[in-house]
């Protein structure tokens, strides 16, 4: 197995050497949770623009990288935070990568796609009011729905602006919810993936803020398929879940308690909907064929060793995490270049990276150990490390 000198704190090298990767067995639905993973978009180095501005995309790579995931099982999540929503990535860029994944998803009966709609071609620097994000969120519902997609509403930044009060929240999502052809999966994305959805349902208290959720939901329960929870905190997500109206799920997008939420507890478990799954799609649907088999052991012997790099990718600053998600893919070989949209790829340090590995190889999530070290060592040379 490769050795290479990766960095560690106080500015040395410590020789690391890599371990035989882990077998996953194929595992293929229906499984006994819903489990879509979040993904990213796979940037395109070679266009003449300016990275920090110009959402490039590889249509070619980032389409196969969603038959990767259904491939193993896993639904698709589309055009989300993953795929830096709001952050690099425009809402025409994103309405033509969901025309994409529709029609991709052609190819695999069955295949679970959901499409994020926002309100994020919204300008909401000079003011902006309520029946505003009402009409945003119209538009993007709409031109989903016209091509066949599964709306997820998406947490909006320009309602947060709009909102007094949470019955603004509950007057924006009543009219949405009023007119949608087909129930929804409601996203509430905290403020430590997104600075600027701190306050979300008119409350910075998470817990007063689930007191709208909730009641959002209970108003419209043959409208609301789920809601996907990402306030990295496992006892509001199993609060909340608790609390559902019966038949709405709940989507954990806690990435650094999934395996235990999904597992559940005597009084229930939830679905999931997941940025994490992206980087570790192989375990997941592996984890999740054991746990469809009644084999809960095997569950968690697979996921817990993927919980530490998951915590790792989204550690603070979380927003971040799309470095590390990307840099998974690249180490495995689902794309050619570390490069992100809006020039992600620099968002992460040296070290992070270097620990990243390391969380990967003992997850068994180097499929390709030679190849990963190869990959690794560029990237530090890039840095001025010769591993």
């Amino acid at each position: 197995m490769p050795t290479l000198n990766l960095p560690v704190a106080g500015g040395k090298l410590k020789p690391y050497t890599t371990k035989p990767p882990r077998h996953f067995p194929a595992a293929k639905p229906p499984f006994n949770r819903i489990a879509y993973a979040a993904a990213h978009v796979v940037a395109d180095p070679m266009t003449d623009g300016d990275p920090w501005l110009d959402a490039a995309i590889d249509w070619e790579r980032t389409v196969a990288f969603r038959r990767h995931l259904w491939s193993l099982g896993l639904g698709v999540a589309e055009a989300m935070d993953t795929a830096q929503r709001g952050m690099g990535l425009d809402w025409p860029t994103s309405l033509e990568l969901i025309r994409r994944s529709l029609e991709a998803a052609r190819d695999f009966p069955g295949a679970l796609i959901g499409c994020g709609a926002g309100t994020d071609h919204l300008d909401a620097r000079n003011g902006v009011t309520i029946d505003d994000v009402i009409g945003a969120y119209e538009e993007q519902c709409a031109a989903i729905e016209k091509l066949g997609g599964r709306i997820v509403l998406m947490a909006s930044r320009a309602l947060v602006k709009a909102a007094r009060t949470g019955d603004d929240y509950a007057k924006v999502y009543g009219r949405i919810l009023g007119q949608v052809k087909a129930p929804v999966i409601i996203h509430w994305l905290g403020e430590m993936f997104d600075p600027a959805l701190e306050g979300y349902w008119g409350h910075k208290d998470h817990h007063k803020a689930m007191d709208v959720a909730v009641d959002v939901i209970a108003a419209h329960p043959d409208k609301v398929d789920g809601v996907k929870v990402s306030l990295l905190d496992k006892d509001k997500e199993i609060a909340m879940r608790r609390r559902l109206p019966q038949g709405v799920r709940m989507y954990t997008g806690d990435d650094f308690n999934y395996a235990e939420l999904i597992a559940g507890d005597a009084r229930g478990y939830s679905d999931a909907l997941l940025g994490i799954f992206d980087a570790i799609a192989p375990a997941a649907a592996a984890a999740l064929g054991a746990l469809t088999r009644g084999d809960a052991k095997t569950f968690h012997d697979i996921l817990a060793p993927t919980v530490p790099l998951s915590r790792h990718v989204f550690k603070a600053p979380t927003r971040f995490y799309k470095t590390g998600v990307v840099f998974m893919a690249y180490l495995n070989g689902l794309q050619d270049h570390f490069t992100l949209v809006g020039g992600q790829e620099s968002a992460r340090s040296t070290l992070h990276l270097a620990e990243l590995f390391r969380l990967a190889d003992a997850a068994g999530l180097l499929a390709d150990p030679d190849r990963a070290a190869v990959r690794m060592r560029a990237v530090l040379a890039t840095r001025g490390v010769e591993a």
